[in-house]
């Protein structure tokens, strides 16, 4: 589904008429005629699905017929009836980290820096002095916006977060990427509640963007403060806290930062990021993007940059996003074809080491002793026995082509492998480890949690590979962000802990059938852990570390 980028999440948009061309099968000419009406389908349509009406008495259209949905429709989505909880702000002991805007799958939680005479006098324009309050307590005086301005001789800003109840899941991950901060907490919802936190979050949108002169370009959390760095809305059918959610947002952060909206746009294969994403009527992405089969995304994404760069967009970045399954099973052929193309395209891959749109079953990326669908833990087979692909390393042998594996947990990695990324001028790939709670066996709020462990007790290293590094594998890959990359695994230097892969598991339902009552691991999953090792190792020598 290829949508215009009109922005409708303000309710004063303009109707704007996409025009598509028609085949008339008879004389073998185009016909033009308006196919979708922006407005007219956000509130007939998207409407009608918000109400509940629309199986009873939506006709069948054009832009049904051309599967066309509108950019940002997932903005008019209402998830506020998901869950019993929604993040409750401290605000004086927010030290404005956007750690919890960073991790937020949904854009369900959004910062602001504002300057001190603007907040002042929109907050002075307020008659009720009971909200009035209410709405100066979301703001705090940081570090970073207020005393850092003041000793420079600066105006300071105030800094908020507002949650938009509208987006918000409950998963309670920004709780946790708050940490030891304790600016978040969950609160139960009530109608009242409810009320109060959409005036609140209308303040918010009320407010203008935050200036440039608060944007530090060298802090790379401080990205999503940009407007152009919110392409994706929310309002996507994601499961809570989804680890997909996060790494699409981050992505398009990074790049809408440097590039802007037009810049850039999508190739999805087949898998949930389809599902969720395009969940008619509704679409979370302000950019262009279309739907391909399970199996050739990258291939599409070459017929797109070709086309792209007879037009003369050659500077527009273009990403095809699939999971592990599609780029390490079923779209391999066609992964490979498009990196030794040399064509400009970027592809990232969400790794959650299962195909998790239909049902949970083993892939490549599938990890040994991790149970399954397709490799159950029984009596004799105790789940899968094969061991990993590792994409890494097979995309690293192609000619000329940028590789990364990032974690979301690590905010700096993950912006600089994108943005090195649309930099290289050839093929790139970045795999980035996504939680996907259901199938791994973790609560909600754990995708950053897991995500960072996975990294720690080498089952996910962290790794950039550039060519422009230098002639030899050695110079050109990057081992860092790993923990202790010269030992074979990561201690604790506090408690002793060693963060192997047995480590790991034990966080996981998916290996929760290898350790007996006493908590020894199975021989298998033991397997598992020499196999995560050997990997590690392998990428030491690679990287000139051993």
């Amino acid at each position: 589904m290829i949508q215009p980028t009109e922005n409708v999440a303000g309710a004063s948009a303009a109707p704007v008429a996409v025009t598509v061309p028609v085949v008339d099968r008879t004389n073998k000419r185009p016909i033009t005629k308006d196919v979708l009406d922006v407005q007219d389908f956000n509130e007939r349509i998207v409407g009608a699905y918000n109400d509940g009406s629309a199986e009873m008495g939506l006709p069948a259209d054009h832009s049904t017929l051309r599967s066309l949905i509108p950019a940002g429709t997932g903005a008019l989505r209402d998830f506020s009836y998901i869950a019993p909880e929604i993040p409750l702000l401290h605000s004086e002991n927010c030290v404005a980290c956007m750690d919890c805007v960073t991790e937020c799958p949904d854009t369900a939680i959004l910062g602001k820096a504002v300057p001190k005479a603007k907040l002042e006098a929109e907050l002075a324009a307020i008659a009720d002095p009971v909200e009035r309050e209410h709405l100066a307590k979301q703001f705090a005086k940081t570090t970073k916006f207020w005393t850092t301005y003041e000793k420079k001789g600066k105006e300071p800003a105030y800094f908020g977060i507002f949650i938009d109840p509208t987006k918000c899941k409950g998963c309670a991950e920004c709780v946790d990427a708050c940490g030891n901060h304790g600016a978040l907490t969950m609160l139960m919802k009530d109608t009242n509640i409810l009320k109060t936190s959409q005036r609140t979050f209308n303040f918010y949108r009320k407010l203008p963007e935050t200036p440039k002169e608060y944007i530090n370009e060298k802090l790379l959390s401080d990205m999503m403060l940009a407007e152009r760095s919110l392409l994706y809305v929310g309002g996507a059918g994601s499961c809570m806290g989804c680890g997909e959610g996060t790494a699409l947002r981050m992505m398009l952060a990074a790049t809408g930062f440097q590039y802007g909206k037009e810049s850039v746009g999508i190739v999805n294969s087949t898998g949930c990021s389809t599902v969720y994403a395009s969940t008619y009527p509704y679409n979370p992405y302000l950019v262009p993007w279309t739907n391909s089969l399970f199996e050739n995304g990258p291939a599409d994404a070459m017929g797109v940059r070709a086309r792209w760069d007879q037009m003369g967009w050659g500077d527009k970045k273009l990403w095809v996003v699939g999971g592990d399954g599609a780029m390490l099973d079923i779209g391999f052929q066609s992964l490979s074809r498009m990196l030794a193309s040399g064509m400009n395209i970027k592809v990232l891959i969400l790794d959650t080491q299962v195909y998790s749109n239909t049902g949970g079953q083993s892939s490549t990326a599938t990890f040994k002793a991790q149970n399954t669908k397709f490799s159950v833990h029984g009596k004799v087979i105790q789940g899968k026995t094969e061991r990993r692909k590792e994409i890494a390393q097979i995309a690293i042998m192609h000619p000329n082509t940028f590789v990364a594996q990032t974690s979301c947990a690590m905010s700096n990695h993950f912006y600089k492998s994108i943005m090195a990324a649309n930099e290289f001028d050839g093929p790139a790939v970045v795999s980035v480890y996504t939680t996907c709670q259901p199938e791994h066996g973790v609560g909600d709020n754990l995708a950053m949690n897991q995500s960072k462990l996975a990294v720690d007790t080498r089952t996910f290293p962290v790794l950039i590979y550039d060519p422009r590094k230098g002639s030899k594998i050695s110079e050109r890959l990057s081992l860092q962000g790993n923990p202790a990359p010269k030992d074979d695994w990561y201690k604790d230097p506090k408690t002793g802990d060693l963060f192997d892969f047995v480590m790991f598991a034990r966080t996981e339902g998916r290996f929760a059938k290898h350790f007996d009552k006493d908590g020894n691991p199975s021989p298998l999953l033991l397997e598992a852990k020499q196999d995560r090792l050997d990997n590690w190792r392998v990428l030491q020598e690679l990287a000139g570390i051993i």
